[in-house]
């Protein structure tokens, strides 16, 4: 009876995992649809950046002041501090910042399949960084994501014409950024825990983006279409605040490898997104080009939260 009600609560937690982990990937991957639809409403990239960013921080603000008030926490170093504040700034404000430029040029289904690529950069920079070789499973695996991405990029190419090659270099860039990002937080989100990391370095890329359009904006630039401000509300809790603490929620239950696994479904989700809310046409070569990318991008993510 009671190895009976332990399975139970295994299964229980698994499937409680298995959906946390499926409800952050839609959420990330509508990211890009609700920029698609804030564009439509005539706002650049900075300005709908700092409107998502202003309606998230305080959120993460709270958050923040909420992790500081329970006790036994590590206290944060100048180093721990000059971590939080320089992976913030990469990771999260120029990360997002590249991807919504990039926006402005290619399709959502592209920029999430670029996007998706970022476990085949943290392979090839951890190979460079630490000198070590990449074995012949992973090299495959590399072959046949950026194959894939090549395939998709083409196939847009001959879609949407001029910019494409801009747009796709600028959201390699913000996964770049991100790869980065994972390899530095390591250390830092060892010592002083995921939830306070997140929270701080969110903060830290919020004050960013503000700061940003403080600089390069007038304040009578806020004065936008009312639908701006519904979509940069539902891109702060549908895209940004909710799936950040999900996806930590979900690998705390059924691991990194098998939130991967489930995260694949955020490429084929943007797809399907764009498709129902955009419009952007489905074909063949782009099914072909994103199985490829999946299938690579899996295969590397799963091998490595394996060792």
């Amino acid at each position: 009876m009671e190895n009976s009600i332990k399975h139970v609560a295994i299964q229980h937690h698994a499937i409680t995992g298995g959906l946390l982990a499926l409800l952050a990937a839609i959420g990330f991957s509508a990211k890009a649809i609700l920029v698609k639809l804030a564009y439509a409403a005539h706002v650049d990239a900075i300005t709908l950046l700092a409107v998502r960013m202003a309606f998230s921080v305080p959120v993460f603000l709270a958050v923040a002041v909420w992790t500081n008030t329970r006790k036994q926490q590590t206290a944060l170093t100048v180093r721990d501090w000059f971590a939080v504040v320089a992976l913030g700034l990469i990771g999260y404000y120029l990360a997002s910042y590249l991807d919504f430029l990039g926006l402005q040029y290619i399709s959502a289904g592209l920029e999430r399949l670029i996007l998706f690529l970022y476990p085949t950069m943290v392979v090839v920079l951890s190979a460079w960084l630490y000198r070590q070789s990449i074995k012949p499973r992973e090299q495959f695996a590399l072959l046949l994501s950026y194959a894939g991405i090549a395939l998709v990029f083409v196939h847009d190419a001959g879609m949407r014409g001029n910019g494409i090659s801009t747009g796709a270099l600028l959201v390699f860039g913000s996964a770049l950024a991100y790869a980065i990002y994972l390899i530095g937080a390591n250390h830092t989100i060892a010592r002083i825990g995921a939830t306070r990391f997140t929270a701080y370095a969110m903060t830290v890329a919020s004050g960013a983006s503000i700061a940003q359009f403080a600089v390069t904006h007038p304040l009578n630039d806020l004065i936008l279409n009312e639908r701006v401000y519904y979509l940069g509300l539902a891109m702060a809790v549908f895209s940004t605040v909710l799936p950040a603490f999900l996806i930590s929620a979900a690998m705390r239950r059924i691991g990194a490898g098998k939130t991967a696994l489930i995260g694949a479904i955020g490429p084929v989700s943007t797809i399907y997104l764009a498709w129902v809310f955009l419009g952007e046409r489905v074909s063949l070569t782009q099914i072909a080009g994103s199985a490829l990318v999946l299938a690579g991008v899996l295969a590397i993510s799963i091998q490595r939260s394996g060792r």
